[in-house]
């Protein structure tokens, strides 16, 4: 399996080292990959495995974005894959989103995926070759309450990354997007264990389950891949079905 990826020795950073971040910085470590991760928290860096490269870095900034990057090259010979994984939500009605919380999670969610697409794509179109995946979300096409900040930034991300695809493809470099369903991570746990909440999303998603992260490793890998070289453009809905209904 790990020699149809062709990933033994690609170089990787993972931007988020919470679930979604932990998990890809696990599976590409488990496919021979050198793996970099970059979060603002320490100690949640600190929780990865010992092989991964560990970075601190606010990457809300351009400074912060730049040093990830840079420092994820240095450290890892250059760099051919990196991921987004980076995250947060503000569940509240329109009516009552302040505009703190509105560029909060501009900033967490899409500016960071702009300036460190931006700070990678430097190297990997100098490079001749690259990989870039985004973690977006079925929030960004299905219209949930309550989700008007985070919903805007995962569109945004799923055309930030067509426009990057597009004008980078011509120097071998791919950018896709994952957009999860109803996941269960750091990030969506305290919402799901409210009464009644785990049972409704369960109940729209055909497969009758909600994802786990572990479900969503896999296509990122498959991105990342040689098998993956004519893929770019794309956001791979990994949902169970919930886009369907």
């Amino acid at each position: 399996m790990d020699n149809w990826l062709g990933l033994d020795g690609s170089r990787v950073l993972i931007a988020g080292a919470g679930g979604i971040g932990a998990a890809c910085a696990a599976a590409f470590t488990q496919a021979g990959a050198r793996v970099a991760a970059t979060d603002i928290d320490r100690p949640r860096l600190d929780e990865l495995g010992q092989e991964v490269h560990k970075i601190s870095a606010n990457v809300t900034t351009t400074e912060g974005c730049e040093e990830a990057v840079n420092t994820a090259a240095e450290a890892l010979g250059g760099l051919d894959i990196m991921v987004h994984a980076v995250g947060i939500n503000h569940r509240v009605p329109v009516l009552d989103t302040s505009d703190d919380d509105w560029q909060r999670t501009l900033d967490v969610n899409l500016s960071s995926a702009f300036r460190l697409g931006r700070a990678a794509g430097r190297l990997m179109v100098q490079a001749g070759y690259g990989r870039q995946i985004y973690c977006s979300s079925v929030s960004g096409l299905l219209a949930h309450p309550d989700h008007a900040p985070y919903a805007a930034t995962k569109g945004g991300i799923n055309q930030l990354m067509r426009v990057m695809a597009r004008e980078w493809a011509p120097s071998g470099v791919t950018v896709n997007a994952i957009a999860p369903g109803y996941v269960e991570t750091e990030l969506t746990r305290q919402h799901l264990d409210k009464p009644g909440v785990r049972g409704h999303y369960t109940s729209l998603v055909p497969a009758g389950r909600l994802g786990t992260v572990d479900d969503l490793t896999g296509s990122v890998l498959f991105l990342a891949s040689q098998q993956a070289a004519f893929i770019t453009g794309h956001v791979l809905y990994v949902d169970g079905g919930r886009t369907l209904v």
